[in-house]
């Protein structure tokens, strides 16, 4: 867990709420996608006096920063604050703090947004009093050219790949869900439920939404609020990917009062421990045998056959191995690192770490600010 210091966010307030959208988007080197994501966010069609995007910035090293200081000097909509403990809530609660939106923007660095994206936001918050946040879908894209990137890019948007993820399936019509992507959140939202934990290195926005639903907040996906996910494009980069996302699919719950990530984030920890399991008392019980044939086989068949059909989609045979390689890949690697993180959750759970209680696990958004935070700036 990360100790509380000069980059935490705890003990910070909200500043004065003047705007109706605040756009928070944490970055830290991202100079091949940062440009890019920026255009997007102020080429937005909507009044350029009614929202800010504040980007949060980890001390980049690789010339991110100088990409947002010419943009902020060219553009009064763009602020930019420091983020020195370089991690991703510490960012994403500056950038709640120092926001003066009615409505709170959670973007990412990775990602390019259609023009019309706030607009529909706001008409979708409208349309539904009762949501507390809304977002939409993403739309995978390789970020470099081949097959490699383009199976990658499938696998995260197949039902099989990461099953009933809605933001990654796109449903055809607005549905309550558990979490989406790019959420505009009400500020009462954070109000009520805090603000992300600063515990988690990742998973945070799962496990902030799982407390907003908890609290009784209710999370809309809206299919037609998109916006394009630059994926990584080789087996090594997305294996490691997974694997990180598996590690902080479980360790969540040594820092977290709540259940922070979904059910069905802990499938493929199950289906590994089982299949090894299995595997290893195949070597004494003949019915373990049976049983790991089962699983590799239906296991094995269902592969198969959704390579296939993306393969039959994209009239393209031979993104047919590679697909199989993928989810392979997106699964193994899931499950694998959901393991290696229960290993290091009880690691140190046995060194004396504990769940903190509600009160502690994550800043609260105050409701005045000092003087001194008020225009708080970097760069």
């Amino acid at each position: 867990p990360l100790p509380e210091g000069p980059g935490s966010a705890r003990g910070h307030v909200t500043a004065l709420r003047t705007l109706r959208v605040s756009i928070v988007l944490p970055c830290r080197n991202e100079i091949g996608w940062i440009a890019n994501c920026l255009q997007s966010l102020i080429a937005q069609e909507f009044p350029q006096d009614e929202y800010e995007v504040i980007v949060v910035d980890g001390m980049s090293t690789d010339g991110t920063r100088d990409v947002l200081r010419q943009t902020a000097a060219l553009q009064p909509i763009v602020r930019v604050i420091d983020n020195p403990a370089r991690i991703t809530p510490i960012a994403m609660n500056r950038g709640v703090v120092a926001s003066r939106g009615e409505i709170i923007l959670i973007a990412g660095a990775h990602n390019y947004y259609d023009s019309l994206f706030l607009q529909r936001l706001i008409g979708y918050l409208a349309q539904y009093p009762d949501a507390d946040a809304v977002g939409g879908a993403i739309l995978a894209r390789p970020r470099t050219k081949g097959r490699v990137g383009r199976a990658i890019a499938h696998a995260i948007s197949h039902p099989f790949g990461v099953g009933p993820s809605h933001f990654r399936t796109h449903p055809k019509k607005p549905v309550w869900v558990d979490a989406a992507f790019g959420c505009g959140y009400r500020r009462a939202a954070f109000e009520k439920t805090g603000l992300f934990n600063e515990r988690l290195v990742r998973g945070q926005d799962m496990e902030f939404n799982c407390r907003l639903r908890k609290a009784g907040g209710k999370i809309l996906l809206a299919p037609d609020l998109t916006s394009d996910y630059f994926a990584r494009s080789t087996i090594r980069s997305f294996w490691s990917h997974n694997f990180s996302n598996g590690v902080w699919a479980i360790l969540p719950f040594l820092y977290s009062p709540v259940q922070p990530v979904a059910l069905r984030h802990l499938v493929p920890m199950t289906f590994v421990l089982s299949l090894t399991l299995a595997g290893l008392g195949a070597t004494v019980l003949p019915l373990a045998g049976w049983l790991t044939v089962g699983l590799v086989g239906t296991y094995g068949a269902m592969t198969v056959l959704a390579s296939a059909q993306v393969a039959r989609r994209q009239a393209d045979p031979h993104l047919f191995p590679l697909m199989i390689m993928t989810f392979a890949s997106l699964h193994f690697g899931y499950g694998i690192g959901s393991l290696w993180g229960g290993l290091r959750l009880g690691r140190r759970w046995l060194g004396g770490e504990r769940r903190p209680k509600s009160a502690a696990a994550w800043p609260r958004l105050e409701t005045s600010i000092p003087a001194e935070r008020q225009a708080r700036t970097a760069l």
